[in-house]
């Protein structure tokens, strides 16, 4: 039996945690998010991918959306970032990550910026 890595069980605590306690700003994006409002693309939130959630996924474009608040602002935060981003990656997946502040202050800057990501 191949290893799961979408949404494995033993996460699914932690994912249910998460949308319970959504950020302000992971609660703005997904307000913009939800319902394929975005170029009719689907988005997951919370959706975990081998040991890792992610904030947000669009499957059919293999891209994830993470937002980083100031827990992301040291050294080892950052190398964390770095890590779990190469893993994403190896496993072909894009991840694009915006701060926190940007979505509060730049909703329809993020959202096309993420639209950049779109293929045809």
């Amino acid at each position: 039996m191949p290893l799961r890595l979408n949404n494995r069980v033993a996460l699914k605590l932690r994912r249910r945690e998460l949308r319970s306690s959504l950020t302000p700003a992971e609660a703005r994006l997904w307000t913009a998010l939800q319902h394929r409002k975005l170029e009719g693309r689907k988005f997951r939130r919370q959706h975990s991918f081998g040991q890792f959630v992610l904030d947000f996924y669009c499957p059919s474009e293999k891209l994830a959306i993470e937002l980083d608040g100031a827990a992301h602002d040291s050294e080892q935060a950052d190398a964390a970032d770095r890590r779990r981003d190469g893993f994403l990656a190896s496993a072909g997946i894009r991840v694009v990550r915006y701060e926190n502040r940007a979505v509060m202050g730049n909703l329809e800057g993020v959202l096309q910026h993420i639209r950049g990501y779109f293929g045809s």
